[in-house]
């Protein structure tokens, strides 16, 4: 049996196939993962990756020989296992690895109604269950059907989101030869918009760029196909198309935190007076414009699971991330990029100027981005910077996450990777040199003697 606890991370099992995840390890997964939940039905799905499906029956054979059925619905989203599991109501896993490079796949595991397993949730004692050996069932094996569930998935999306009466649009969609190839088709058939497909062939070896929109570089060939077809927007979405990624018109790329701001002013206007969530990395803007628009800002720590728990806690209306993760409550709290998409072409849809200009009210002030640094030691380097800026005036602090400094008109966040030898910074001013002076005090702090 491979090393458990080198694949089994915090929100979900990945690791190198074969040497690290084989069908073996998928097949053990299964087993336990029916012990775990007790359940009497599973349903899977898998991205395009070559190793996905053959480790998705591997899962399946776990899984009945537990005595549980098991429903096969292939090839799918991350999202799309989320809207299984909620509207059937039992358990699932979705094999992918998301945006890793080929040589990866993984699991990840809900319960029933779409609700997270992590490592505090079930992860753990999964592990401990398949080491110690999983026991036998004295039930008899349990049944494996096939179901297609792309259309009920994306007419589901669709009665989330008002998007009947759009404006036509040209919509350009780069789906990085990942699972929004397979989804966005189906999602946008019947709808006014003019589909200019990127990479939309399914291909696990990823030719063209990395499944991963959060870096820019990943995001050049949209932007220039955007601008050169005179576009209204551009769509990014990762390898399991759970995360989306907007360019403007211009071909700039759209803050997450800002579609988080509009998502957010839109949900409110149906239920004002909701709870939003947002992390701690997102724009200061983020809890400003929830407040003006009638709603509750929820601060919490980076990480799905964070906001997931928080989201349940408050009964909040939606959650955003800085991470291109956005969730629904009435997505079973779950996150999805297609209906963050959707929220963003009704939104541009329903009226006639630019996404640009749209979004302009939404951004406020000015972002570094994260920029990491490497650090040997990171609690030495985190002192280092509370104590620079500790009794300057009007200047506060906080360790929600890592270190968080405030004063009026700025503010920035270092936090340790939880896997990696590095200090994530992120720094947000009223103006871009106001931002780019603070910005290079701090990593002059955290890259200076000692680090």
């Amino acid at each position: 049996m491979a090393d458990l606890a080198k694949i089994i991370k915090a929100y979900d099992i990945r690791g190198v196939v074969p040497g690290e995840l084989n069908e073996s390890v998928a097949e053990a997964v299964g087993a336990a993962f029916v012990r775990l939940t007790g359940a009497g039905e599973v349903v899977t799905v898998h991205d395009m990756r070559t190793s996905s499906g053959p480790l998705a029956a591997a899962f399946g054979r776990g899984a009945t020989s537990q005595g549980a059925d098991v429903i096969d619905a292939g090839l799918g989203s991350t999202d799309m296992l989320y809207y299984a599991s909620g509207t059937l109501g039992i358990p699932g896993a979705m094999v992918t690895a998301s945006h890793n490079p080929s040589r990866y796949n993984g699991i990840k595991l809900c319960r029933e109604g779409a609700k997270p397993v992590g490592q505090e949730t079930g992860l753990t004692e999964l592990r401990e269950m398949i080491e110690t050996g999983v026991p036998a069932s004295a039930a008899p094996p349990g049944r494996t059907s096939r179901r297609d569930l792309l259309s009920g998935y994306a007419e589901h999306l669709k009665k989330l989101v008002d998007v009947s009466a759009i404006r036509p649009l040209k919509v350009v969609v780069d789906a990085g030869n990942g699972m929004a190839g397979y989804t966005v088709p189906k999602v946008f058939d019947g709808l006014p918009i003019d589909l200019v497909p990127m990479y939309f062939e399914l291909d696990g070896t990823f030719p063209n760029h990395e499944a991963n929109p959060i870096e820019p570089a990943n995001l050049r060939d949209l932007q220039g196909v955007v601008t050169e077809t005179g576009a209204d927007i551009g769509l990014a979405f990762d390898g399991d198309a759970d995360r989306c990624f907007v360019v403007d018109e211009n071909g700039e790329i759209v803050s997450p935190s800002v579609l988080t701001a509009l998502i957010a002013t839109r949900e409110l206007a149906r239920e004002p007076g909701a709870n939003v969530i947002h992390n701690l990395i997102t724009s200061r803007a983020v809890p400003e414009i929830i407040a003006e628009n009638g709603g509750l800002p929820v601060r919490t720590r980076v990480g799905h699971s964070f906001i997931k728990a928080e989201m349940a806690r408050t009964s909040a209306i939606f959650g955003g991330e800085h991470s291109g993760h956005f969730y629904f409550r009435d997505f079973w709290f779950a996150d999805s990029g297609m209906l963050a998409a959707l929220h963003v072409l009704a939104a541009l849809g329903h009226q006639e100027g630019p996404l640009s200009h749209l979004l302009a009210r939404y951004a406020r002030y000015a972002a570094s981005g994260e920029v990491n640094s490497e650090v040997a030691d990171q609690a030495a380097a985190t002192a280092r910077v509370r104590d620079a800026f500790a009794g300057r005036p009007g200047v506060t602090t906080d360790e929600l996450d890592g270190l968080t400094v405030q004063a009026p008109d700025w503010r920035f966040n270092v936090r340790p990777s939880n896997t990696e030898p590095l200090l994530r910074l992120n720094v947000e001013a009223a103006d871009t040199a106001a931002m780019e002076s603070l910005r290079d005090e701090v990593l002059g702090i955290v890259r200076g003697a000692g680090a």
